[in-house]
């Protein structure tokens, strides 16, 4: 089969289109977009009419897709890591459904936050739901883990969790495809009351999950993705999980002189992993993230054991692993001779010039701060958080998506006022309808700016599920129309902007400003492609 050179995100597409996907469900979330943005522009796509549209966040993408296994298709759900706290009620209860066609969910997570609020490790949330877990250290890997993914979450009726991290999903390397699978036919589970978990039937469901651990750890022992690797010195036994591997062997291209056991799918390996135990004095762990195997170690195999690795300092307990890390970690010296050079300053991240957000901005803080002193501003995740940087510093808080409206409505039912919530379209629509209608139920004394720029930009201008709906969806809520206000946020409309916000932070009420302008990005994109 072909050969090609592609992203860890690109390589699972390929996997996936590869091996028969009826749809994809995401929200895109660094690193995880450029899954779904493959499949989107993949010829295969519109030739077979395979579901790739955007969803309005991880909790109906995760419930669409089980929704498709429902009926027998193979469905794969995307996220980054902090999505997946978004998707967990259903993704949690999916472990005790089950599953009809093949279910594979990708959580891209990000140690050391490059685009991130937290470096929460997803491997938690497959442990938590008692089903078998993936975790590719190279590119290959991962398409191998798709393509073959799709028929082990059949043949074992579960979902699979698949985890990348950055580096792996934004690197290249070579992948060679295998032969193309049809989508499956519709059909539906012989037990007409699997998806059912009215309590009685959970607890029956859950039992069942419960007794088949053993048959997953089996299938972990017998797994071609964990591999133990003899070496003469047996001093130390080293864990390598997923892209770890990789920087393992960085530094021992000749191959390594002690025994490694090489971890890319879970549940852990017991018989693999008492084997590297019983014929090593102590265990190092490599693993980009948090400690995950470190923590299970003892506990897992019921014996003491000596284990390294971040929560003996051996390895920070934060930010990426990285070869350097690795090599510092097994008594190697740190080869890295590049530091950043002293004349070279950092530069943070600001919104783009001509942005509507720094209109938004600039007049909003110019009346806060000069009428409002004891005003604060509660944000949300976007391209316009960058409002808590200079020149603006203008907000207060930024969370998690949606929680600027709810945070404002907290501030004000406790005296706040003027509490004032900024929040972008798609997140509007993300998870920020809701604290809405929370607001609109209590007729709460908030100001809310939904800054529409008609895309989800912070992530390369997708879709937003809200274009051209906002109003009618504020007013569907209960807002009243008066409160709603539309502005164009342009210099010459400046004074214009001014007296609305005055005029809705004295309304004692649910007001909500749409200060409406398109991305300037996407707006020169349609422009180039004309």
């Amino acid at each position: 089969m072909s050969k090609q050179l592609l992203l860890g995100d690109e390589a699972i597409a390929q996997a996936a289109l590869d091996a028969g996907l009826s749809g994809v469900y995401a929200y895109p979330g660094t690193p995880s977009t450029e899954i779904t943005e493959y499949i989107q522009t993949a010829p295969i796509t519109a030739e077979q009419n395979i579901h790739s549209r955007w969803s309005s966040n991880e909790k109906t993408a995760m419930e669409a897709a089980l929704g498709m296994s429902f009926v027998g298709k193979r469905a794969l759900v995307c996220m980054k890591h902090v999505g997946m706290n978004v998707a967990a009620d259903c993704f949690i209860n999916s472990a005790v459904t089950g599953v009809k066609g093949g279910l594979i969910v990708v959580a891209a997570d990000d140690p050391s936050m490059h685009s991130s609020q937290n470096e929460q490790d997803s491997r938690f949330y497959g442990d938590f739901s008692l089903i078998p877990m993936y975790e590719p250290s190279n590119q290959q890997e991962a398409y191998d883990m798709i393509y073959n993914g799709f028929a082990f979450s059949e043949r074992i009726s579960e979902p699979i969790l698949l985890r990348m991290v950055t580096r792996l999903a934004h690197s290249r390397s070579g992948v060679e495809q295998k032969t193309q699978q049809p989508q499956n036919e519709i059909s539906f589970s012989e037990d007409p009351r699997q998806f059912i978990l009215l309590p009685g039937n959970a607890r029956k469901r859950y039992r069942d999950l419960l007794e088949r651990q053993a048959e997953f750890i089996e299938a972990s022992e017998n797994s071609p993705y964990n591999k133990y690797i003899d070496g003469p010195n047996k001093k130390m036994g080293i864990i390598a999980c997923g892209i770890g591997y990789n920087y393992l062997m960085e530094n021992y291209p000749e191959g390594c002189e002690y025994p490694v056991l090489k971890i890319g799918q879970y549940p852990l390996p017991k018989k693999q992993l008492l084997q590297l135990v019983e014929a090593c004095d102590e265990i190092l762990v490599l693993e980009d993230g948090q400690p995950f195997v470190e923590k299970q170690l003892k506990g897992y195999l019921g014996i003491g054991v000596k284990v390294k690795g971040r929560l003996d300092g051996t390895l920070s307990q934060d930010g990426e692993l990285n070869p350097d890390k690795v090599a510092r970690s097994v008594g190697k010296e740190n080869k890295s001779g590049f530091g950043i050079p002293s004349l070279v300053e950092m530069r943070p991240p600001a919104l783009c010039e001509g942005c509507g957000h720094r209109d938004m901005y600039t007049v909003l803080t110019q009346v806060l701060k000069e009428e409002y002193p004891a005003h604060k501003v509660f944000s949300d995740i976007g391209c316009y958080t960058l409002g808590a940087s200079a020149p603006f510093n203008a907000i207060n808080s930024c969370v998690d998506m949606g929680a600027s409206i709810t945070m404002a409505k907290g501030a004000a039912d406790g005296g706040l006022h003027p509490a004032v919530a900024v929040i972008g379209d798609s997140t509007f629509t993300h998870s920020g309808m809701t604290g809405l209608l929370d607001c609109v139920n209590e007729n709460t004394n908030v100001t809310i700016i939904i800054s529409d720029n008609e895309t989800t930009a912070m992530t390369g201008g997708q879709d937003s599920a809200g274009t051209g709906r906002i109003e009618a969806i504020c007013t569907g809520i209960g807002v009243a129309p008066e409160h709603i206000r539309v502005v164009v946020p342009l210099k010459k409309n400046y004074e214009e902007m001014k007296q609305i916000i005055r005029e809705e932070i004295e309304y004692r009420g649910v007001s909500v400003i749409i200060p409406r302008r398109e991305c300037i990005q996407t707006l020169a994109r349609k422009k180039r492609n004309k």
